[in-house]
């Protein structure tokens, strides 16, 4: 039986394993890796304080005339800022060793499954919500009259948010190419642990920005039920 000398020294040449395995796939140093970081955590920072700027102000609303103007202005400008963070998070993963083990076709079944079910979460997430809806129209006082219940809402908590990071989580292993039944004629495969670490900053950041999100939501309902007494 080990001692516990013996087993404190086992775990410590497994930490030190992991920790050579990360630092031989992942360069945290590396300009597009930290470019990819600032831009996954400045997204959600940025619309949940021109979100509550604009609660507490009014100023988008005023400068639009509008507060619907306003709010799609700001949606179109989140969309943007999403597409540059994917693109940074591409660059990122480019730039970056790849895995062996997820370069092969069953890595590519598995993203294509996974970003499957990332993009059911978001896109219907987007159909019963409406833009204004997904776009922090509640923030400007175009308020839904209940609650959203039907799926995916009946499913999960936020599912435009993990649906999201599990886009981003098959983005990370897809595997692209022309195949024919025996030949890959070319292939291009991310496999990136960088992307595998990216992936879990978006999902921190959502994380964090939720515990934000939600309590400044529910004051906003609670405020318009208590006027509607």
């Amino acid at each position: 039986m080990p001692t516990q000398k013996e087993s404190n020294r086992t775990y410590s040449q497994i930490d030190l394993s992991a920790m050579s395995l990360l630092r031989d796939y992942v360069d945290v140093t590396d300009p597009s890796f930290v470019m990819a970081v600032l831009c996954i955590a400045f997204n959600p920072l940025f619309w949940n304080l021109v979100g509550q700027w604009e609660h507490k102000n009014r100023s988008l609303t005023r400068i639009f005339r509008s507060p619907y103007v306003a709010c799609y202005c700001l949606g179109a400008l989140i969309l943007f800022l999403n597409f540059l963070r994917s693109h940074c998070f591409t660059e990122a993963m480019k730039s970056q060793p790849k895995l062996k083990v997820l370069d092969c076709l069953f890595g590519y079944y598995a993203s294509v499954a996974i970003m499957a079910i990332g993009t059911v979460f978001v896109t219907s997430s987007f159909l019963a919500l409406g833009f204004v809806g997904t776009f922090l129209g509640d923030y400007f006082g175009i308020l839904m009259e209940a609650k959203v219940t039907c799926f995916p809402f009946n499913v999960l908590d936020n599912p435009m948010y993990w649906g999201s990071s599990t886009i981003y989580l098959g983005w990370s292993i897809m595997h692209f190419g022309k195949h024919c039944l025996e030949i890959c004629i070319a292939k291009f495969t991310h496999a990136s642990p960088a992307g595998l670490i990216l992936t879990a900053v978006v999902a921190l950041c959502y994380a964090v920005a939720l515990l934000y999100e939600g309590p400044f939501t529910e004051e906003i309902y609670h405020q318009k039920a208590t006027k509607s007494k």
